[in-house]
């Protein structure tokens, strides 16, 4: 498997992978991403170089965003000063899961961290989803605290504030990677 940059023409494709997560999310019980993601949002960070698809092949199996960007009013400014890579977006095509893709993934991105000198590797998960988030903890990440409040996007409460953080290093993740290394 390789993985590589999103480009502006896999919008369409990447808008439709996240439409099948939020489906098998809902199954599952979960609120979790079910307004969909705003297209010229997702455009903007493809364009930026942050999203990237593991490809399978001619599949797109998983997709990750990672960036120094973080969202407003989850990270404290001690937090903030720290170097930091963020994780968002994490998905795994239901033809992929099982398979530690994810897994690999946050460990391609603490690999990545680590070569362009972040110190961290954190990511906000749904505030709801439990499940989730001992997936996070047992890929090795710390919680530090749940956001409840500050949500001005959406006019209501945090839905995705539960923070977590682990050490970025080097790790051997399997994949051919096509990408820079910065991040």
């Amino acid at each position: 498997m390789r993985i590589c940059p999103a480009q502006p023409h896999d919008l369409a494709k990447l808008l439709a992978f996240r439409q099948e997560a939020a489906a098998w999310l809902s199954r599952l019980g979960t609120d979790q991403w079910q307004r969909p993601y705003p297209a010229d949002r997702l455009l903007a960070t493809i364009q930026a170089g942050t999203v990237f698809m593991v490809m399978d092949g001619d599949t797109t199996a998983a997709t990750i965003t990672v960036s120094r960007e973080v969202e407003e009013g989850l990270w404290t400014e001690q937090e903030l000063s720290e170097p930091s890579s963020y994780v968002t977006k994490l998905t795994v095509a239901r033809t992929h899961a099982g398979k530690n893709l994810g897994g690999r993934l946050l460990d391609w991105a603490g690999d990545r961290a680590y070569r362009v000198g972040a110190k961290w590797l954190r990511l906000d998960a749904w505030t709801t989803n439990e499940a989730l988030q001992r997936y996070y903890v047992r890929q090795g990440f710390k919680h530090v605290r749940t956001v409840w409040e500050g949500d001005a996007v959406n006019g209501g409460p945090r839905v995705s504030g539960w923070l977590a953080q682990r050490l970025a290093a080097p790790a051997s993740h399997g994949f051919h990677e096509d990408t820079n290394r910065e991040g």
